[in-house]
C-alpha cells in the first residue's frame, strides 16, 4: 500500500528528505528506479531524447553489473545517476548492518551522492548513517506503473491530477513496469510539454 502523492505534512516533517523541488518554475523531475534493464532502458532513453528531456536514474548495482554499457550510456546522454542499492532490499525488514552493506555494494558500481531507498523505507538508524554520505531522494508523485493490475490510463490519471511545478515523479525502467510505463511516458512528456513544462534531472 502506498499513496500516489506524498502528503505535504510528511514533506514538512522531514524536510531533509527530498520529495519535491520548490519554486514556481514549470519543471518536472522525472526519475526511474530499478534499472538499467536491457530492452526497457533503451526505449526510455529514446523517448526522453525525442522530447529533449533529462531524468535521474536510480540504478541497482546488480543491474549495473549485468549491463555496464547501458549504465555508461545513461551518463553519456547527460542523465543523472542515483544509488538504489545493490539488490533492492527493504530497509524495514533488513538489519541495519546488512542494509548498509547492500548500499555499499551498490556504491562500488554507482558513483553518486544521491540515494533512494527501495520501497521508500528506512529505519532511523539507516537514515542517520546514510544522510552523512547521501542526499536521500524520495518522490512527490508515484503513479504505480509497477502494478500489474493497474491500467496505463489509471497511472496517467495520477500524473494528470497530482503533478505540479517542482514535482519529483517516480517511474520504473524495469520489465515489470514496462507495459504501463511505455504508454504513459510519451503521453506525459507530450501533454505536460504542451502545458509549458520542461523535464530535468535532479540538480
Amino acid at each position: 500500500m502506498y499513496l500516489p502523492k506524498t502528503p505535504n505534512f510528511i514533506q514538512q516533517l522531514f524536510p531533509q528528505l527530498l520529495c519535491r523541488i520548490g519554486g514556481d518554475e514549470k519543471v518536472v523531475y522525472l526519475t526511474f528506479d530499478d534499472g538499467p534493464t536491457v530492452g526497457v532502458t533503451e526505449e526510455v532513453l529514446e523517448v526522453l531524447g525525442q522530447y529533449q528531456a533529462k531524468a535521474t536514474f536510480f540504478c541497482l548495482g546488480r543491474q549495473v553489473e549485468k549491463y555496464p554499457e547501458l549504465y555508461a550510456r545513461l551518463i553519456t546522454e547527460g542523465h543523472r545517476i542515483g544509488n538504489h542499492g545493490f539488490a533492492h532490499v527493504d530497509g524495514w525488514r533488513t538489519p541495519t548492518n546488512s542494509y548498509l552493506q547492500d548500499i555499499e555494494q551498490g556504491a562500488a558500481l554507482i558513483q553518486t551522492d544521491i540515494f533512494r531507498p527501495p520501497y521508500g523505507r528506512l529505519r532511523p538508524a539507516q537514515y542517520q548513517a546514510l544522510k552523512q554520505r547521501y542526499k536521500i531522494v524520495l518522490w512527490d508523485v508515484m503513479p504505480g506503473d509497477f502494478h500489474k493490475d493497474r491500467t496505463p490510463d489509471a497511472c496517467y490519471q495520477i500524473l494528470h491530477d497530482h503533478v505540479s511545478p517542482g514535482s519529483i515523479v517516480v517511474l520504473h525502467d524495469s520489465l515489470n513496469a514496462h507495459p504501463r510505463q511505455k504508454e504513459i511516458l510519451p503521453r506525459f512528456l507530450q501533454e505536460f510539454g504542451n502545458k509549458g513544462y520542461t523535464f530535468a534531472a535532479i540538480p
